[in-house]
């Protein structure tokens, strides 16, 4: 199988689960680690058991979150790295503001959404967060990667285009054939000059990515769609950072 020169095409970070994706020109990874920020905060949908002195992964069904709270992705939040305020807006107005590292700044932030998801709320919103922890959908801190061009074979089958952001991966690829991915199952990649990661698993996909990243609209069936084209309801792969490094646009992907 021929590979093209991959190369990182997009870096994303998640600094919110839920909320906007946020893209990065480089950034650091570290070993055992997450992209840095990503996923460090969360905002709980009603009591979740979560404890930040003794953090630990819970069912994502627990937070606010884009498989069940579609609406969310009608908004575009900014995360300030130094300040740790984040902004929100809707339809280009500011409608929240708040340092998520104090009380107030995390109220204004939970009397947003108190309002914005009330009729899907199982309780008060609460800004969650503990040191180090990262409220990804899995507990091992991972990086998720995404082929592009398994998500062009994504949209052969649906036979409409489909925002790569649906998948709301860290680092996406190109130069790999579509699926290749799941061949490196088990094996180590290196990402520039570097930062080596190895490849754990696949991604399974769910409702989360029929939602319109730009609409907020639940306007596919993507889950289904890789169900019933290609026999598997995956689409990237989580990977592990077993050798820290600097990563930037348009580095090289090697083996």
């Amino acid at each position: 199988m021929s590979l093209e020169n991959p190369k990182i095409h997009a870096i994303y970070r998640y600094p919110v689960k839920g909320l906007s994706p946020e893209p990065l020109a480089r950034t650091t990874l570290a070993g055992q680690d997450t992209l840095p920020a990503d996923r460090l905060y969360a905002i709980e949908n009603g009591p979740s058991g979560f404890d930040p002195i003794a953090p630990r992964h819970q069912p994502k069904q627990r937070y606010l979150m884009l498989m069940r709270n579609e609406r969310l992705a009608r908004l575009r939040t900014r995360f300030n790295d130094s300040s740790h305020t984040l902004t929100v807006e809707e339809q280009g107005r500011e409608v929240a503001r708040g340092d998520l590292r104090t009380p107030a700044g995390r109220a204004a932030i939970e009397r947003f959404f108190a309002i914005f998801c009330a009729d899907e709320l199982r309780g008060a919103p609460k800004v969650l967060h503990a040191p180090g922890f990262s409220f990804s959908d899995v507990a091992r801190k991972v990086v998720s990667i995404i082929n592009l061009a398994s998500v062009a074979a994504v949209e052969n089958a649906v036979g409409r285009g489909v925002h790569p952001l649906r998948f709301r991966g860290n680092v996406y690829v190109t130069g790999w054939p579509a699926w290749h991915e799941f061949d490196l199952v088990g094996r180590e990649i290196a990402l520039g000059e570097s930062a080596r990661l190895k490849i754990i698993k696949p991604i399974v996909r769910c409702a989360a990515t029929n939602v319109d990243p730009d609409t907020g609209m639940r306007d596919l069936s993507i889950p289904d769609t890789l169900m019933r084209s290609f026999g598997h309801a995956d689409c990237g792969v989580y990977a592990e950072v077993v050798e820290a490094g600097d990563i930037a646009l348009g580095d090289d992907l090697g083996t």
